[in-house]
């Protein structure tokens, strides 16, 4: 049995299209309470340990599971941002991305009755064009509230293609599951075939 230890639509949807049968379980984790208490990591260290948490978090209900964690971080100019909470937001993000290069970091890491069996943490890096106010309002008017789940305010795989210029990373990785490795993992641990 695997479970995603996440509601992610984006990582749940990825899993399924790549023939992953699993459950999606949300777990129970104040990640701002977790971020503040570890406010020295690096970015990799901390999403790694935000994606450990929410598989811990779930791995008690289902201990002979695969539990797999994720977690997403951006990190622009030494600025970590988080999920915009409303439209506000969502434009003020925009606004401090537009014309800059920023980097996500995206960990995975899967347990088995609370012990960590494997882990991985990847970045990529995107480059946003400059984005005029009306772009922005009309780019968030269509994309709707869907996109306040997305830590960067954008789906890569919709219109969120239009913000930028270049893109240096794996796809999977920029959508929130580092998934080539993942799948790997699965093979080598027998819960896909190989």
């Amino acid at each position: 049995m695997i479970i995603l230890a996440s509601g992610s639509a984006a990582r749940r949807s990825l899993l399924q299209q790549a023939g992953v049968k699993c459950l999606a379980m949300p777990a129970d984790v104040d990640e701002a309470a977790l971020k503040a208490s570890l406010p020295a990591l690096e970015p990799a260290a901390l999403a790694l340990a935000l994606a450990a948490a929410k598989a811990a978090a779930v791995s008690p209900s289902a201990p002979s599971a695969l539990v797999i964690g994720a977690d997403q971080l951006l990190v622009c100019e030494g600025r970590r941002f988080d999920k915009p909470r409303d439209h506000e937001e969502a434009v003020r993000h925009l606004r401090f991305l537009s014309g800059r290069t920023h980097t996500l970091v995206t960990a995975v890491c899967v347990l088995r009755a609370g012990a960590k069996l494997w882990s991985d943490v990847a970045q990529a890096r995107l480059t946003m064009r400059p984005l005029s106010a009306a772009f922005v309002d009309s780019y968030l008017t269509a994309e709707g509230a869907e996109v306040l789940g997305s830590v960067g305010v954008y789906r890569l795989e919709g219109r969120g293609a239009q913000l930028f210029t270049q893109i240096e990373g794996d796809f999977f990785t920029i959508l929130g599951l580092n998934l080539l490795p993942l799948l790997g993992f699965l093979r080598e641990a027998g819960a896909l075939p190989a």
